[in-house]
Formats: structure tokens, C-alpha cells, sequence
């Protein structure tokens, strides 16, 4: 089944309940996962203007990514950690297709289709160009 698991985040609600998600399938099949945590160029502009220097700022994504760190752990599902940076959407089709991943799982922002039409979900993005299966999570 599957071996290796990407599994997106960006700390909100969402990739919590893509983590929880993930974490079964792993156990379920015994794969690892890739937490994928993007820096946004746009929201890191504003993250270097608030922090003192770029330890506070690496500080300040660590702890954003502990507690879904934790969850991997509590499930005792075998998991690294890779904090790329860029535009999401591109960043993680980029990555997704140049490892070796079986699945990709991200959480759905659940924009309306307004909004998703103006601005694009990442999750879209991410299906229409990932080379492996998607699990989108609400």
C-alpha cells in the first residue's frame, strides 16, 4: 500500500485534522510520513519584520510545528520534518513529484467558491499537478 506519506501543513485546523488523517494511515500501513511545513514568501516578509533575528524567527516555525510533531509521536508513526520555502502550492507539487511519496494528504481551507475562484486553494493546485494520489481532509 503505501510507504512514504507527505503530509502538507500550515498550522491551522485544517492540518490538524490532515495530521490525525495521516498519522492512521501510517500506522494502518506502516509508512512514513514527510511533514511539509512552507515558509510563504509573502507571510515570512512580515515573520523577519517581527522577530528579532533568524534564530527567533526558525524558533517561532519549531514551535508551530511541535504540536503536529507530537501527534506523530503519540500515534508511533515514523515521521521527519522539511520546512521549504516559496509559494505552497508550487513548493509542495515541486516536492511531492521530485520524492519518492506514494500519497500526499493537505487539509481543505473550505473557501467558498467565490473566493476559490479569485484566489485558487492550495489544495487545488495541488491536485491538478501532483504526480500520486491526494487525500484532501476537511
Amino acid at each position: 500500500m503505501y510507504k512514504r506519506i507527505l503530509l502538507a501543513i500550515d498550522g491551522s485546523e485544517h492540518s490538524k485534522r490532515a495530521t490525525d488523517e495521516a498519522a492512521k494511515l501510517a500506522g494502518l500501513c506502516g509508512a512514513s510520513i514527510e511533514i511539509v511545513y512552507v515558509a510563504d514568501y509573502s507571510k515570512a516578509m512580515s515573520d523577519v519584520l517581527h522577530t528579532q533575528s533568524k534564530e527567533d524567527l526558525d524558533l517561532a516555525r519549531r514551535e508551530k510545528l511541535l504540536p503536529f510533531e507530537e501527534k506523530m509521536e503519540s500515534f508511533g508513526v515514523s515521521f521527519r520534518v522539511k520546512i521549504l520555502h516559496g509559494e505552497p502550492g508550487p513548493a509542495i507539487v515541486e516536492y511531492a513529484n521530485s520524492s519518492d511519496v506514494d500519497l500526499v494528504v493537505i487539509g481543505s481551507r473550505g473557501l467558498n467558491t467565490l473566493q476559490e475562484m479569485v484566489l485558487g486553494s492550495v489544495s487545488h493546485k495541488v491536485v491538478k499537478r501532483v504526480d500520486c494520489p491526494v487525500l484532501i481532509v476537511k
